[in-house]
């Protein structure tokens, strides 16, 4: 049986799911927040994994769509990324739910922290090389980029943005706002690629699902409107330091 949450387990997460949804708006990272924050309420690992994702879709359809309207998504790349990220991220999804219970929760901890330190000590990631963008057929290497992306946004989600913009923009050469709308729309397609499995799994605790999405809305709405106006560089600290503090609390559990 899948535990559900208390009414203040469920303020709490709805307070993190917008502080989330901001920072992976902006950039990435806001699911190194929410997943260990589900698993410090009381969810095990994998229905935290799953629970996850349908504040993902939501989050990802809300901050596209702005994004859209105000003439930042580049519509004619989209195909191409999206072709090797459903791919990788349908195989990181099965992945994540035939391991052990046991197992994926120091699994997705350790791997939540590795990758709260890479943003923080790799920021060159996030700067775009002189010239003009690419497609993926004109940067090869891109296109299993794109694919271990997506294995890694299907098997745990969080931080993923991370690496998509390290393709987008360090290989792609999109600039960060153009790279963050392609990584909404990404984001958007592998997560209901992974809803729907976590779904047949029955690895979905929906209550708090649906806590989350409302928040994700909310969330993806003002991390717009500050993505437009703020930098960005001060985030990557601030993820690190939720991450870890989290993250210890929910393995004490």
């Amino acid at each position: 049986m899948i535990e559900e949450l208390s009414y203040q387990g469920l303020a709490i997460l709805a307070a993190a799911g917008v502080l989330a949804t901001v920072v992976n708006v902006m950039a990435g990272g806001g699911g190194m927040i929410v997943l260990p924050a589900l698993m410090a309420l009381g969810l095990p690992a994998d229905v935290a994994n799953g629970t996850y994702r349908l504040g993902v879709v939501s989050q990802s359809i809300a901050g596209a769509t702005a994004l859209n309207r105000a003439g930042k998504l580049e519509t004619s790349s989209i195909v191409p990324i999206l072709i090797p990220t459903i791919s990788g991220a349908t195989v990181g999804a099965l992945l994540a739910t035939w391991i052990p219970r046991e197992l994926l929760k120091p699994i997705m901890l350790t791997t939540m922290i590795f990758m709260a330190a890479l943003i923080v000590f790799r920021k060159q990631t996030l700067i775009a090389p002189e010239g003009p963008s690419l497609r993926p057929a004109e940067a090869p290497r891109s296109l299993l980029g794109l694919f271990f992306a997506g294995v890694y946004g299907g098997f745990i989600q969080a931080g993923v943005g991370f690496l998509l913009l390290g393709v987008l923009v360090g290989t792609l050469r999109h600039d960060l706002v153009t790279a963050n709308a392609l990584k909404l729309v990404v984001t958007l397609a592998f997560g209901v690629v992974a809803l729907g499995i976590f779904t047949w799994a029955g690895l979905v605790s929906w209550t708090p699902a649906i806590v989350l999405a409302l928040a994700s809305i909310i969330g993806a709405r003002l991390g717009v409107k500050l993505m437009l106006k703020v930098p960005i560089a001060g985030l990557r600290w601030f993820v690190f330091a939720c991450v870890v503090a989290t993250s210890i609390v929910a393995w004490r559990r």
